[in-house]
């Protein structure tokens, strides 16, 4: 834990912790109230918060009330805290748990102050988190890492003829949210700089969950849990990047050391060791087993500091340049990865270009045409048929076009 808290540096200066010190307000709790989704799925009490802006003349006083005490005075009823896990399957059949996400249902009430502290560390993100971390940050867009991922890949694709090869490495996260181990995430919090009683907050609403398994529309059984953070809880997503900054600063460390050599597109542009959405993870280094040998030892590290564990059988790699096969064979025997000739996708769009673009968004054409064949034994009428293509129908390539022209492909 010590070799992995050695290389965050603080960065939450005097005036953050002095802002972030202020007494919660009664317009900070409707804030968040009304920032959620009204029909946002209940916990346990059954109540979206739909019910809580709608009858905040009844009970908006109450609310307000216990919210300001949990957050002011951090004493909260374990109760209160109590959620319910949804299982969600990732397949139109599953077979096995790890085939299920599951989805936390809090209490609307522990929604209202995980929102609270939400906002008021949204606005200091950009100053906390590494520029190569894209997810949640305000001003940041997902379409940054795509675009730089897919230019990254296009000139690995198009410098084969260098004699000295890079590395992309693809690496999948196995049940991120659930392995967070929580000394860990109290000590990356405490040196990044946050004074004991915020981070004592967080952890309060951290700690203090149990969970009980929905089946069949019945809670079942009672789970105490040691580590894990809530998917669901507004608060968790900044959570876990403050978490997933330790690897980013490991790498960094290496990289200022020279152990590790990111890729440059050209001789005057930065070199890009990595790149972080949540737990999406691209790293970028020289087709050197020295490099990759030290890539395995920054995972060691951070996966006995916050309990991660890197999914090595669906995580793949990349080798580019004049290498041999042999060569790549035992770089990707360092980490014990697939060796693929492509990352085929990175965030859900391809990650690298191809002679026919037609082939590459193929995916595209299918999904929207499956939608359409769904519907032609609803007997539309003409009327339904264009609010559904609106509805629906336009929708589907929005993501894609933020990044790529689409025109001629179909």
């Amino acid at each position: 834990m010590n070799e992995v808290l050695s290389v965050i540096h603080p960065r939450v200066t005097g005036e953050m912790n002095q802002a972030l010190a202020e007494p919660f307000t009664v317009d900070e709790v409707k804030k968040a109230v009304f920032g959620m989704y009204p029909l946002k799925s209940p916990g346990p009490d059954g109540m979206p918060p739909l019910f809580f802006q709608k009858f905040r003349h009844v009970i908006g006083n109450d609310v307000i009330s216990y919210a300001l005490r949990i957050l002011n005075n951090q004493v909260l009823l374990h109760k209160m805290n109590h959620t319910h896990i949804v299982l969600i399957p990732k397949c139109s059949n599953p077979e096995t748990v790890a085939q299920l996400r599951p989805i936390s249902l809090c209490n609307t009430i522990v929604k209202i102050e995980s929102k609270c502290i939400a906002n008021r560390l949204r606005s200091l993100l950009d100053s906390l988190v590494s520029h190569t971390q894209s997810a949640f940050i305000p001003g940041h867009l997902i379409t940054d890492n795509v675009l730089l991922a897919f230019q990254l890949n296009h000139h690995l694709k198009v410098s084969n003829r260098l004699r000295e090869g890079s590395v992309v490495l693809k690496l999948d996260m196995s049940k991120a949210y659930d392995r967070v181990e929580w000394s860990s995430l109290r000590g990356v919090l405490l040196r990044l700089g946050f004074q004991h009683r915020f981070v004592n907050l967080i952890m309060l609403l951290v700690t203090t969950v149990s969970y009980s398994i929905m089946l069949d529309g019945e809670p079942f059984g009672y789970i105490q849990p040691e580590r894990g953070i809530r998917q669901g809880d507004p608060l968790s997503p900044y959570l876990f990047i403050f978490c997933a900054e330790a690897l980013s600063c490991l790498i960094q460390d290496a990289e200022r050391q020279s152990q590790i050599v990111g890729i440059a597109v050209t001789v005057q542009a930065p070199r890009v060791s990595h790149l972080l959405f949540a737990n999406d993870t691209l790293v970028f280094c020289k087709a050197k087993v020295g490099q990759l040998e030290e890539i395995r030892r920054i995972l060691e590290w951070y996966g006995r500091a916050s309990r991660q564990v890197v999914n090595f059988g669906k995580s793949c790699m990349v080798v580019s340049g004049r290498v041999h096969e042999g060569m790549k064979q035992l770089l990707a025997g360092v980490l014990d990865v697939g060796l693929v000739g492509s990352h085929e996708k990175y965030l859900g769009l391809p990650a690298m270009g191809g002679r026919s673009r037609g082939e590459l968004f193929r995916g595209l054409r299918d999904r929207i045409w499956e939608r359409v064949q769904g519907w032609s034994s609803k007997l539309l009428s003409q009327a339904g048929r264009g609010v559904l293509i609106k509805a629906v129908i336009q929708s589907l390539p929005t993501y894609v076009m933020s990044c790529f022209q689409l025109s001629g492909i179909c």
